[in-house]
């Protein structure tokens, strides 16, 4: 197939599916639109039945990750768009951002999005920031965008799946993957899909244990992906510090429970870059030279208890 292939997972969400799917739909025959229910109680299967243009494919609850490999092995597209099924796309993104691709020959149409929120009914457009530095970017110098809003050529994905040890966050891993690939951008000016927050389950969203899961994944992708940049001799300064940038409300979220495992990645950031002055207020600034970040983190813990 010469067009676009939308995979969409989808678990127990039928309430908001049904515009996911509407909104990929395309008179010209480009898109094909594969979703893949994962396990879902809520008639989401025999929704899928009666959409008779939809690729439906049905998956024994594996998580959201392997749906999406799946529904890769069956997509015929030569381009290819990830979406959730609590999302939506723009008017006719798909067909625009397909023909922008076609005209400049990218790997990579890459958009802004719209916020909407549910509960408010409030709609905030986030526009592409330019940058001359795709992996940068990406790391986290400045705003980066969503890579639902991204149209990728298969070719250029092919064999970077959506990892499974890395779950909480395999978006990121996925576009850094694919940054570090160094693609042939193309700029779609308008946004190209809605993000929509409500108050129902994300795999992002946690507490706990998988909350601090969440913050050493982080850490985690962003030690391999500087790794491999390092061993290209692409490890830039500007790129550490963007990497940084990310990097450390995530390591002072972490230390909130694993203090020590924390202050270690403090101690590599340093590496990274020894002149990087933590962007905290002066006071707490001298706690981490004079006790170590480690006991000054116990610290304010305890202080935070104690109130």
């Amino acid at each position: 197939m010469s067009g676009i292939s939308v995979v969409i997972p989808t678990f127990n969400r039928l309430w908001a599916l049904p515009q996911a799917v509407d909104s990929c739909r395309s008179a010209s025959g480009n898109v094909e639109i594969v979703v893949v229910d994962d396990g879902s109680t809520d008639g989401t299967w025999d929704w899928l039945q009666t959409q008779r243009d939809v690729v439906a494919i049905r998956t024994e609850n594996w998580g959201k990750d392997w749906a999406v490999e799946t529904a890769l092995q069956a997509a015929g597209g030569d381009y290819v768009r990830f979406l959730d099924s609590d999302d939506w796309l723009c008017n006719d993104a798909n067909e625009r951002q397909l023909a922008l691709a076609r005209e400049t020959g990218a790997d990579l149409v890459v958009a802004g999005y719209e916020d909407y929120d549910q509960e408010t009914g409030e709609r905030r457009v986030n526009a592409w920031a330019d940058c001359d530095d795709f992996i940068a970017q990406q790391l986290g110098e400045g705003w980066s965008s969503h890579y639902s809003a991204f149209l990728f050529r298969r070719d250029l994905i092919r064999g970077i799946p959506h990892r499974q040890d890395f779950a909480l966050r395999d978006d990121r891993l996925f576009i850094l993957e694919v940054a570090l690939r160094r693609p042939c951008l193309a700029v779609y000016r308008e946004p190209a899909f809605v993000h929509r927050r409500h108050a129902g389950e994300r795999l992002q969203r946690t507490s706990g244990f998988r909350r601090d899961l969440g913050y050493w994944t982080h850490i985690s992708i962003y030690r391999k992906t500087l790794g491999l940049l390092e061993a290209r001799g692409e490890l830039t300064l500007r790129r550490k510090r963007a990497a940084i940038r990310m990097l450390w409300p995530n390591v002072r979220a972490f230390a909130r429970a694993y203090p020590q495992e924390a202050a270690e990645v403090v101690d590599w950031i340093y590496r990274l870059d020894p002149g990087f002055v933590p962007p905290v207020r002066p006071a707490l600034a001298l706690a981490y030279r004079m006790l170590g970040f480690a006991n000054t983190e116990r610290l304010l813990r305890l202080r935070k208890l104690q109130q």
